[in-house]
């Protein structure tokens, strides 16, 4: 099926208030039209509600403000509440797209099957690297191999100045202090990927989960992780690379498979998924990373946040917003919220997919 073209906010309106079929919907385009007196108002003509990851938050604020001033009377909110929270949601008809740091089970995948009386379908839509976030005056740059934070996680290590922290950074004073270490205490995207690359590389002991296994304190979402940080010396965490960022934490060099201690940034980010590949069927798109074959210069604890929708009965408003989420102008200011746009390759398989069931 050909692409919709939207010429104008008319149609756009005039699609919208279709799709709501509602009285009230047809009094916003009539006020929005000039109404009895005349002026011209804008009027919210429809609205949808998301919910779920809290490590695309910074993204979706972008762009909803983005959106909304680009449509006036449309409007999109979002609810950053967590990946589990948010596949919940839409299995249980409470949002109209859910945001996950993480596919869903198969169990999950058939309740928001019969919710969409269909398929649902992953879009890949922002990659949110993770950042070993710290606080520790003393050593503002601090690199660390993946079995050596397998070791910290895990609670085996328990002092900055641990043998294994002082092999991967030579030349540099390191104080005996007690590390402190936060993790997630609420089921986490963030948390599955993290673990999802110290048990590829790292020999992490568990299998990957978006509950935390290891060793700390639990801390609820990114905010709280970031303030939990930035108020305790000596401590360790993980975190979304945007929110570490805005709380002017340091974040950790991490050694990649090419056996260099890659610092954080879009860029580097964005070269983790280089060799990532999809493996959805029907055209899902959800990604698989390669931790094992990471390129130079590429920082390997990266995450990719799905946008989780309807694939066959497509809310119109929905498609709209993602067709600008997944446009050059919604990738190209990325960057500037901590986060890195999608690789072309995959960008461009998204728009595909959006095009097929716009």
């Amino acid at each position: 099926m050909p692409r919709l073209k939207w010429t104008g906010k008319a149609a756009l309106v005039a699609v919208l208030v279709l799709a709501a079929g509602t009285a009230a919907a047809l009094a916003a385009m009539f006020l929005s039209m000039g109404g009895e007196n005349g002026v011209r108002t804008e009027p919210i003509a429809a609205s949808i509600h998301g919910s779920g990851s809290t490590a695309q938050k910074g993204a979706m604020d972008a762009w909803v403000a983005e959106f909304h001033r680009i449509h006036p009377e449309l409007r999109v909110t979002y609810e950053p509440n967590g990946s589990q929270a948010g596949i919940r949601d839409f299995i249980a008809g409470r949002n109209a797209f859910a945001g996950s740091n993480v596919p869903m089970s198969p169990g999950e995948q058939k309740g928001a099957d019969r919710r969409c009386a269909g398929r649902a379908e992953h879009l890949p839509m922002v990659v949110a690297p993770i950042a070993v976030a710290y606080n520790l005056a003393s050593v503002p740059e601090l690199k660390l191999s993946p079995a050596t934070l397998t070791a910290i996680f895990t609670g085996r290590v328990t002092r900055w100045n641990a043998p294994e922290i002082a092999a991967d950074n030579r030349g540099r004073r390191l104080p005996g202090t007690r590390i402190h270490i936060f993790h997630r205490s609420d089921e986490s995207g963030t948390t599955h990927n993290f673990t999802a690359f110290l048990r590829a590389v790292g020999r992490w002991p568990q299998q990957p989960s978006r509950t935390w296994t290891g060793a700390g304190r639990g801390v609820l979402s990114s905010s709280g992780m970031t303030a939990a940080l930035q108020r305790t010396v000596d401590s360790i965490g993980y975190v979304e690379y945007g929110f570490a960022s805005s709380a002017r934490l340091p974040t950790g060099a991490i050694r990649n498979t090419a056996g260099q201690f890659a610092t954080l940034s879009p860029d580097s980010a964005s070269q983790a998924l280089e060799g990532a590949t999809t493996v959805g069927r029907n055209g899902d798109l959800t990604v698989a990373f390669d931790y094992l074959n990471m390129i130079d210069g590429a920082y390997p604890v990266v995450q990719v946040t799905y946008e989780i929708v309807w694939a066959n009965n497509p809310d119109p408003l929905v498609r709209t917003f993602l067709d600008y989420t997944a446009s050059d102008a919604g990738q190209s200011y990325l960057a500037l919220h901590g986060y890195a746009p999608l690789p072309r390759r995959l960008l461009a398989q998204v728009r595909l997919r959006l095009g097929a069931t716009s």
